[in-house]
C-alpha cells in the first residue's frame, strides 16, 4: 500500500540521517534502536573471517550483538580482530584529528561492550535478527539451521544466510521459516567494503526484505536487491570472467602477466583477473565453479578450467 511504501521510505531516510551523523565516530549507544526497533539485538552464527566483521559493523552501529561459534578458541580469535580494527580504525581517526585519543578509547570501549559470544547456540534466543556466515557447505549449513529451530523455539526472528554461492531455496525448508528467511551477503573486508547483496526466494516476506534492507542501511551500507540466483550479481559476473581468463590461459591466448595488464590498462580495473582470482582464493573459485557446473550443466558461462585445476 502507498502508506506502507511512505512509512519504509521514511524509516529508511532516517537511517540514511543517523548513519551519515555517525561516520566518524560510529553511531552513539541506542541509536540503532531508534532506527530499526524491530531488532534490539543481533545473533550472528559463525565468528571466522567474515562472522567477525559483521559482529564488528553491528556493534559499532549501536546494536547489542551475540556472537556463537562451537568451534574451540575462535571467539576469543575474533575478539582479537575485532579489537585490532577498532584499534586501526581510531588510530587513523586520531590521527587524521577527528577525534582525541579519550573519544578513541570510549568508542572502542563502548562497541566491545555491546558485544557477547557463546558455544551454546541457545545464546541466540532472544536475537531479532540471526545471520549465519560458516563456510560455503550446503550441509553444515542446513545443520545449523535446523539445530537453530530448537534453540529459538517460541520466537520469529528473521534469519539471513551470508552465502557467496550456494542458493538459499537449497536450505529454505531447513530454517523452518521461509517467509523470514533472506541473503546479506556481505564482502570482505566486512569493515571496508560497503555492498551488502539483499536476496531473496518466492517464499520472503516484504516484511522481512523491510527489515533486512533497513539493517543494511543501519549499519552504513548499501543494500542491493537481486533474486535466488546463482552468485546473485557479483559473483555472477565475477567468477565467470575470471574463468574465462583462465581459459584464455588454457589455449594459449595470452600469458598471466599479459591478460592481468590488459584489463588493468585497457578496462580501468584496480587488477586483473588473476590477481584478483588469487585474492579471492584459487580453492573457492574451483569450488563455486565446480558445484555451478554439476548443477547447471547447460549454463555456457560455467566452465571449469584445466589450469584451475592443475593450479
Amino acid at each position: 500500500s502507498s502508506s506502507r511504501s511512505e512509512a519504509v521510505m521514511m524509516a529508511r531516510a532516517m537511517t540514511s540521517r543517523l548513519v551519515s551523523a555517525g561516520t566518524a565516530r560510529g553511531m552513539a549507544t541506542g541509536a540503532a534502536a531508534k532506527v530499526l526497533p524491530e531488532v534490539p539485538k543481533v545473533g550472528v552464527i559463525g565468528m571466522g573471517l567474515m562472522g567477525h566483521g559483521i559482529i564488528q559493523v553491528a556493534a559499532q552501529a549501536g546494536f547489542d550483538v551475540v556472537g556463537y561459534d562451537a568451534f574451540p578458541g575462535a571467539a576469543d580469535k575474533a575478539m582479537e580482530r575485532i579489537n585490532g580494527s577498532l584499534a586501526k580504525q581510531t588510530g587513523r581517526a586520531v590521527q587524521k584529528g577527528s577525534m582525541s585519543e579519550a573519544e578513541a578509547a570510549a568508542s572502542v570501549e563502548s562497541t566491545v561492550a555491546r558485544i557477547s559470544h557463546s558455544g551454546d547456540m541457545d545464546a541466540l534466543k532472544g536475537c531479532s535478527l540471526v545471520i549465519e556466515a560458516m563456510p560455503e557447505d550446503i550441509a553444515l549449513k542446513r545443520k545449523v539451521w535446523t539445530d537453530l529451530q530448537a534453540a529459538t523455539a517460541g520466537t520469529d526472528p528473521i534469519l539471513a544466510t551470508n552465502t557467496s554461492s550456494l542458493q538459499l531455496a537449497d536450505m529454505a525448508d531447513s530454517t523452518g521459516c521461509p517467509d523470514r528467511f533472506v541473503g546479506l551477503h556481505f564482502f570482505n573486508p566486512v569493515q571496508l567494503m560497503r555492498l551488502v547483496e539483499v536476496v531473496r526466494t518466492d517464499d520472503t516476506s516484504e516484511a522481512a526484505v523491510d527489515v533486512a534492507c533497513r539493517f543494511v542501511e543501519a549499519i552504513g551500507k548499501t543494500p542491493v536487491m537481486c533474486k535466488d540466483t546463482p552468485g546473485f550479481v557479483v559473483n555472477r559476473l565475477l567468477v565467470p570472467y575470471m574463468a574465462q581468463a583462465m581459459a584464455m590461459l588454457d589455449r594459449g591466448e595470452a600469458d598471466v602477466a599479459g591478460i592481468d595488464a590488459a584489463m588493468r590498462l585497457g578496462a580501468g580495473y584496480p587488477m586483473g583477473p588473476f590477481t584478483l582470482a588469487d585474492y579471492v582464493g584459487l580453492d573457492t573459485c574451483l569450488s563455486i565453479l565446480r558445484g555451478w557446473t554439476e548443477k547447471y550443466p547447460g549454463e555456457p558461462a560455467f566452465i571449469v578450467p584445466d589450469v584451475l585445476v592443475r593450479m
